[in-house]
């Protein structure tokens, strides 16, 4: 039977997380740190069960230096979800980087240093962490309102996991001063299981509360006269020759007659109109069934039909998303102002 340590297991999972985020561009475009973060923490994963798991002793020589950089990535991450000035952009790199350095550094002189160095720097971190996050959800100014509570407990609970990872270094630590490591194998892998899944859980519900960069004004210019562009041969295809009376018209369907991509029309909808292209379309027939309850004496349900609606429950929804009114009441008005 194949033997597939724990911590490759957490790898798989850390995975997942990463390509849930990249799937989606604009979370990709926004959040680079936490995207790093999630990769960082499937390495070290792999690592140590590479280590631990198959006994690939040289490796020990690796793991302090990953370990070294995840909690400053931590911190980057969450920083990202703050509005600050840049110009403190070198001593930002090199809270960043001096911590791997300072552990290859301990390596060469002073690798006895190297477990109470980790404690030191994950707690350190942890509390800097906790800092950023220290006046509730409202500091994290970046973060979009909807996800900005969660993105604080996950704050919370990412320095809570650099603690936990601080203790479990602590126990190990005793573990080889007592008993000469006897139990190290089944405490790393149990620690990576925990700290590391915890801390990727954390990071994906954070990246998920940071906003889409807004482009610049030039790039925002020519994307909106894109869109108009775009919009306005739709709405000839919808007008002129009445494309939404199709009861089975689809998106698809439409950027095959527009001879558009479908992401290009459903982009141009939601940036310019603020609906998705389902209430857009609806819209239009709305607009045909309330002419020919209007206009002429054929029944509500032969409008519905007539304008391109299949259902009575789509037609009656979105009727009084648009008007307010059931189509019925909505005759009667309309009839009685008209006369």
């Amino acid at each position: 039977m194949i033997f597939i340590p724990l911590p490759f297991v957490v790898a798989l999972l850390l995975l997942i997380l990463l390509a849930a985020l990249l799937r989606n561009q604009g979370y990709a475009r926004g959040n680079r740190p936490f995207l790093a973060l999630l990769a960082l923490c499937a390495l070290q994963s792999t690592i140590v069960g590479l280590r631990w798991g198959y006994g690939i002793a040289e490796l020990r020589y690796v793991l302090p230096v990953l370990a070294s950089c995840v909690p400053p990535l931590v911190l980057a991450s969450f920083r990202s979800l703050i509005h600050r000035d840049r110009a403190d952009s070198a001593a930002r790199w090199l809270q960043f980087a001096a911590p791997p350095i300072v552990m290859v550094v301990l390596e060469l002189l002073a690798p006895e240093l190297i477990d109470a160095a980790l404690i030191v720097l994950f707690i350190g971190y942890a509390l800097a962490v906790l800092n950023l996050g220290r006046t509730g959800p409202d500091s994290l100014d970046e973060a979009r309102l909807e996800g900005v509570v969660a993105a604080h407990r996950a704050l919370v609970i990412a320095a809570v996991s650099l603690c936990l990872s601080a203790s479990f270094d602590l126990v190990i630590f005793l573990d080889f001063e007592w008993s000469k490591g006897t139990n190290a194998a089944l405490l790393v892998s149990n620690a990576n299981l925990l700290w590391l899944l915890l801390l990727g859980l954390t990071a994906i519900v954070a990246a998920r509360a940071q906003a889409v960069p807004a482009p610049d004004a030039e790039e925002a210019a020519t994307t909106a006269a894109q869109d108009r562009e775009v919009l306005d041969r739709v709405n000839r295809l919808l007008t002129e020759q009445s494309l939404f009376r199709d009861e089975n018209l689809t998106l698809s369907r439409l950027a095959r007659r527009a001879g558009l991509p479908a992401r290009q029309i459903s982009g141009a909808i939601n940036r310019l109109e603020r609906k998705n292209v389902s209430q857009y379309i609806n819209e239009f027939r709305i607009t045909e069934a309330c002419r020919l309850l209007r206009e002429t004496d054929i029944s509500v349900t032969a409008a519905m039909f007539e304008a391109g609606f299949q259902t009575k429950s789509n037609f009656n929804r979105e009727f009084r998303r648009v008007t307010s009114l059931s189509p019925a009441v909505w005759r009667v008005q309309n009839r009685l102002s008209s006369g």
